[in-house]
């Protein structure tokens, strides 16, 4: 298990040096090891009578002690202080935080678009400012996802917080985040993604001062990669370029409150200490990050346009083969290049729900009203696709190939019917005039 440093990292084509970079270490799923001191790490085994440098202890279990070894995932961390050490928790408002299954307003069969929520007037740090916009499945059952906004405007300061419900995967839109996490720091960009394993107490700083962007609550089995079956052993996202934090701990013996999520709402206690002082780790559960832009794009070289599952980044599968619980799918920089062939995504209707967010620039099966920071939701069997004016454009296009430069759309697709919220429902946000992108396309047809 050896400590793969990345001693400097890529970020916009620019190569930050070590001096200035934070250290990760290389692999998705890979037995990872790192240590802040040397020498704490214990050898040959997991938990010592006496472990080095008098610190405990501690295993956290993200799977079942049995799950077959491939699914396994767990990690071992040496801290000054063992995780148990706290007074009781006690319930907290959950502002706008909702989980599966939220019964205050009725699934909608009608396509849904959303402009980008506006940052709040009252300071709010990352986990009071999270949002929710819709649910699906029962994260007690262990299954279904929760779609969250957060739109942070202060840092946490002396406030921890963990989610028992589900793992996070955190999509930024607009400002850094700089993940302090048990197991050390990640710092991600927009045009990153970052995964906090169920159970992991992290804190988000904001080095540009506010961020907002979007969070995936996976209620059910871990995010993997996807099989690759025809395309063979190489292509989309590559496991060497997930990144996770090298050990760092804060030695820190002042008050930090923790901040839980449990069955559904929010928990809190208070601890005369930080509780992120794990001094070393090893294991295969542990925080990643993930530069979208090295994701390897497969797309047709003869015609058709192909299925949107060629864009999938991780999965979390479930019993079902080929039926995800969630897939998390980008549509980043790319070549068209097909003949005799409507480019932009054909008029559809899915099985699978559908939510889609906008990163950066814009998406090429809508010409208007999809901007950055925004929101579309597409449930099972509601129809869609391209509005009037892109429909217009690609039939009178020159089939030329054809480079879409900017623009970094994502999709959670769901085997389950996504249900919004009432706050998502109600805010202004909402377009009311969403159906209206696919008014006027008049009868073509000569018989």
């Amino acid at each position: 298990m050896p400590d793969t440093r990345v001693d400097a990292i890529e970020k916009g084509g620019e190569t930050i040096p070590a001096h200035t970079a934070l250290r990760y270490l290389r692999g998705f799923g890979n037995e990872l090891q790192s240590e802040a001191v040397p020498g704490v790490l214990p050898e040959g085994q997991n938990s010592p009578q006496r472990p080095p440098r008098g610190l405990y202890t501690e295993q956290l279990s993200g799977t079942a002690f049995t799950a077959p070894r491939a699914q396994n995932r767990r990690a071992w961390l040496y801290r000054i202080r063992p995780s148990a050490m706290h007074r009781p928790l006690r319930r907290i408002d959950d502002r706008l935080l909702r989980t599966a299954p939220d019964r205050e307003a009725e699934p909608s069969p009608n396509r849904l678009r959303w402009n980008p929520l506006r940052f709040p007037d009252e300071p709010a740090d990352f986990v009071d400012s999270l949002t929710t916009i819709a649910t699906n499945g029962d994260a007690v059952a262990r299954n279904g996802i929760g779609i969250h906004v957060y739109r942070a405007t202060r840092p946490m300061v002396d406030r921890v917080f963990y989610d028992a419900d589900g793992e996070l995967l955190i999509v930024p839109e607009q400002g850094r985040l700089l993940l302090q996490t048990e197991f050390g720091p990640l710092d991600v960009v927009p045009g990153e993604i970052a995964a906090i394993p169920r159970g992991v107490k992290f804190r988000a700083e904001l080095p540009d001062g506010r961020a907002r962007g979007y969070v995936c609550e996976n209620y059910g089995a871990l995010f993997r990669l996807p099989e690759l079956g025809p395309i063979g052993a190489n292509g989309l996202a590559n496991l060497r370029d997930f990144l996770s934090p090298c050990a760092a701990f804060e030695a820190l013996d002042r008050p930090c409150e923790m901040v839980a999520k449990f069955e559904g709402h929010l928990w809190a206690t208070e601890l005369d200490h930080s509780p992120l002082d794990v001094v070393a780790w090893h294991g295969n559960y542990a925080p990643y990050k993930y530069d979208l832009a090295r994701f390897n794009t497969i797309g047709t070289v003869s015609f058709d346009h192909p299925d949107p599952s060629i864009f999938t980044v991780l999965t979390s599968p479930t019993d079902t083969p080929g039926t995800a619980n969630c897939d998390f799918v980008i549509f980043p920089p790319r070549w068209m290049v097909a003949e005799h062939t409507f480019r932009p995504p054909f008029f559809h209707r899915n099985v699978m729900s559908e939510f889609m967010g906008l990163i950066h620039g814009a998406y090429d099966a809508k010409a208007e009203g999809f901007t950055p920071g925004g929101m579309s939701l597409h449930n099972s069997l509601s129809a869609h696709g391209p509005d009037r004016a892109t429909f217009d454009r690609a039939v009178a296009a020159e089939l030329k190939p054809q480079k879409i430069p900017d623009t970094l759309a994502f999709m959670f697709e769901t085997r389950l019917v996504i249900r919004p919220t009432r706050f998502a429902l109600a805010t202004p946000e909402l377009q009311q005039d969403y159906d209206s992108c696919w008014a006027g396309f008049e009868k073509m047809f000569r018989g």
